[in-house]
């Protein structure tokens, strides 16, 4: 039960009374004249009005002379006659344009039931499709209520004896329209209403001493009893959704809310009750201070019109009261155009205008009761916008007053739409680190942080020492969880010493570089880093070594060296744990990671010795430097035997074939070391001759100079005279070598014998004796071909003389 007394009081409608049309001079019909310049001021409508309702436009209103008045927005008052003694009871449906009257039209208990249609005249009034007795027997009663469903389909009227009768059909049609009796009791109906939920129809009954709904939709009409007391007439209404169509019953103790099952709420409203309606959300009562049974409406109305009445309008969802006012004799209050029209009994219509939801808003914000706001914006379906200012505003307010705690539970409701700085700024300055990091937490919640966000929320953390909540801000069990920028993470949690957590950010969202920076430069685990890099796929691992391979290289040269040439060869991550081992194998250019092995040589021979023997198509680059380090070994090798083999691999490497398009540059290596095996060789394989002629002429090898002029002089016969001009250079005895080379060019018949002589000439130490026998041999074959020639011309000419004289003795014939 909520007590309205804890209900605070506030002046959410603005009251005026209705004033006449300009232009109507007149009073309206019936009305008593009023002196001096008031007589067209307010409106005042006629005397002796019994019964209201309102609908499609109009206030209805029905008197005790039988007329029926309608009041439009317009004002103007019009009206007919509808029964010839009495109007008693009024219900406009709100969906269609019909309006249903009881009245008299003669004297004596006998009402009748007239059905409108207001769309359709009859001789200017509006026609009157049905007209029935109310009364379904023949023992006269009073009737005390009624009501209409906006369907048409059903109609409800109480009596003072405690029956109900139920039309069921198109009300305004007699052949389509059955009556039955519904309901009988003990005791006054003060109340009725329909509740429609669905397919169902309901029907409320409410006496003076009891509550109860009927099931009408069906056939038996299944009856549960509510409550075992009632209320007055006039003092039960229906809810909207808002209050999920509950039904109404103002008792003069408390007002009962029911489902047609069950009880619902209750509300400690005292005084006792006159009139009871829902408007718009709101309920609105009209009571008096002192308490007068139920029955007592039936006996006693007279004696009070003249008390002081009190109308109160209550918020049942915010619980407060939006207005309260007293007026003198109230008739009814109905609801029409937006607003509510209170009516007196000296024909004035008072209008209550709702305040707009911003000017009750700012009413509630000036005596700071936010929390009301809140709940009044959420009643009136305010936009988020609308409602993110209130949450800020009550925010500023609690933490103008101290209250950060709260103060940020309101900044917090404000996520999405006001900026994160501002609220930010207020926590900085008041060092309310527990307040901030509240705020942070939920913006990155709700996806809303950004890397500075995220930053500050990590620098709290780390300031707190929490490393509960650090843990479980950053352990999210998958990547759609994560609320906030991951690699501004890890720089946060690596400046602040916190690796193992940021390893763990790194491992888990596959941010690779930042894993392998913690581990090799801030934690100096080279061992879990290479074990790492073995884990990722092949691009991965791939450039994470060329970055980071020397560092590892340095460190731990035999698992580096082990892990590139799997990289190199045939790669498959290490996937720990699983066993699966069925990727597709990749394999890296070994070329590219030579650099890496800058200061292990003996890892790099082993690297590159690896790859020839594994990969024969290894890169050229891995054959060049394999060269290359043999050869340093070679030439700094002391050991006699060490040398010897270094000497074979060398030699075996270039015989190898691997150098044939990279002559050059093998060239060039060999001649850098001094290996004259291999600078041989390769003159050798390239056919320079003239090289190698050179080289042993340099080294004055002189036996490997005739040695290659026999060898190769077929091929290029300069070689010899090149040999002789060598030899006739040097001053020392070259006699022997002289002699080889001078029997070679007179066999061969290379050189003249005076350029040899004149070659020979240079020699200061060569003698005659050097070349005699070259000069008599030379000579002696010079005579013998001129012996030969000369024979042969004697020989030409004998032949030539025998041809002529044939030829002579030919002609002669």
């Amino acid at each position: 039960m909520a007590a309205y007394l804890q209900w605070r009081r506030f002046v959410f409608f603005e009251k005026e009374l209705v004033k006449e049309p300009l232009g109507n001079d007149g009073a309206a019909p019936g009305a008593a004249p009023v002196s001096g310049s008031a007589a067209s001021k307010f409106l005042c409508l006629p005397p002796g009005i019994t019964v209201c309702d309102s609908g499609r436009g109009s206030l209805v209103f029905g008197d005790m002379e039988g007329q029926i008045w309608f009041l439009p927005r317009s004002l103007q008052l019009t009206g007919f006659q509808a029964y010839k003694l009495r109007v008693t009871h009024l219900y406009q449906l709100k969906q269609h344009n019909i309006l249903a009257s009881v009245g008299e039209d003669e004297e004596g208990i006998n009402p009748l039931v007239k059905i409108w249609n207001l769309e359709k005249r009859d001789g200017g009034n509006p026609l009157c499709t049905r007209i029935f007795p109310a009364i379904p027997g023949t023992e006269p009663t009073v009737v005390s209520c009624l009501t209409v469903h906006e369907n048409h389909n059903f109609m409800a009227i109480g009596f003072t004896d405690g029956s109900v009768t139920l039309n069921k059909g198109d009300i305004t049609r007699d052949r389509h329209s059955k009556t039955q009796i519904l309901h009988k009791g003990n005791y006054p109906v003060t109340g009725l209403a329909f509740r429609q939920a669905g397919k169902t129809t309901h029907l409320f009954v409410v006496t003076t001493e009891n509550v109860q709904s009927y099931i009408v939709s069906g056939k038996d009409y299944p009856r549960v009893e509510l409550d075992t007391h009632g209320c007055g007439l006039r003092c039960s209404a229906l809810s909207d959704p808002s209050q999920d169509l509950q039904f109404i019953v103002a008792g003069d103790e408390c007002v009962y809310l029911y489902q047609p099952d069950e009880r619902g709420p209750c509300f400690a409203f005292e005084g006792h009750k006159l009139i009871v309606h829902w408007f718009r959300g709101y309920l609105v009562i009209v009571s008096r201070d002192r308490k007068v049974s139920p029955k007592s409406e039936f006996t006693s109305r007279d004696s009070q019109n003249s008390d002081k009445q009190i109308l109160n309008i209550y918020d049942l969802c915010n619980k407060f009261i939006a207005y309260s006012a007293g007026f003198e004799d109230i008739v009814d209050v109905l609801a029409e155009w937006g607003s509510l029209y209170v009516l007196t009994r000296d024909g004035r219509v008072h209008a209550l205008q709702e305040k707009d939801t911003q000017t009750k808003l700012e009413m509630l914000f000036k005596k700071n009761l936010f929390e009301m706001a809140i709940n009044l914006a959420k009643s009136q379906h305010l936009d988020s916008d609308g409602l993110a200012q209130i949450f800020m505003q009550y925010g500023d307010h609690l933490y103008s007053k101290g209250n950060h705690d709260g103060a940020v539970q309101q900044y917090i409701r404000t996520i999405g739409k006001l900026e994160p700085s501002y609220v930010i700024r207020k926590f900085l300055d008041a060092q309310r680190i527990h307040n901030l990091t509240a705020y942070l937490q939920t913006l990155h919640r709700q996806s809303l942080a950004n890397a500075d966000h995220t930053t500050l929320l990590l620098n709290c953390y780390t300031k707190l020492k929490d490393s509960s909540k650090l843990e479980e801000f950053i352990k999210t069990k998958s990547e759609s969880e994560v609320h906030f920028d991951v690699e501004t993470a890890i720089k946060v949690l690596r400046q602040a010493g916190y690796y193992s957590h940021a390893l763990y950010l790194a491992e888990n969202h596959a941010h690779h570089e930042w894993y392998l920076k913690i581990q090799l430069e801030d934690i100096k685990n080279y061992q879990e880093a290479l074990r790492y890099i073995g884990k990722l796929p092949f691009e991965q691992a791939e450039s994470n070594m060329k970055r980071y391979g020397k560092t590892l290289m340095h460190h731990i040269p035999e698992q580096t060296t082990q892990l590139l040439k799997g990289l190199c060869t045939d790669y498959r991550p290490s996937l720990e744990g699983r066993g699966d081992r069925e990727a597709l194998s990749c394999r890296a250019s070994s070329e590219e990671f030579i650099p890496i092995f800058a200061n292990n040589p003996r890892e790099l021979k082993a690297f590159l010795e690896h790859m020839s023997e594994v990969q024969p198509d290894s890169p050229q680059g891995i054959y060049d430097t394999l060269l290359e380090l043999r050869l340093q070994n070679w030439a700094h090798e002391k050991d006699p035997q060490a040398k010897e083999k270094l000497h074979a691999e060398a030699i075996s490497l270039l015989k190898s074939g691997r150098f044939c398009d990279v002559f050059d540059k093998a060239l060039v290596l060999c001649q850098m070391h001094d290996f004259q095996d291999g600078v041989l060789y390769l003159y050798e394989q390239g056919k320079l001759f003239q090289q190698i002629m050179h080289y042993h002429m340099q080294h004055e090898q002189y036996r490997q100079v005739i040695a290659v002029c026999e060898r190769h002089g077929e091929q290029e016969p300069s070689l010899w005279e090149q040999a002789l001009s060598y030899f006739a250079r040097k001053e020392e005895d070259c006699k022997e070598y002289v002699a080889a080379v001078l029997r070679h060019i007179e066999n061969k018949s290379l050189m003249p014998p005076l350029l040899v002589v004149q070659t020979l000439a240079h020699n200061s130490t060569a003698t005659l004796s050097i070349i005699r026998d070259y000069l008599v041999q030379k000579l002696q074959k010079q005579s013998q071909q001129i012996a030969q020639d000369e024979l042969r011309v004697r020989r030409y000419r004998e032949e030539t003389t025998r041809i002529r004289q044939e030829i002579q003795e030919l002609k002669a014939r």
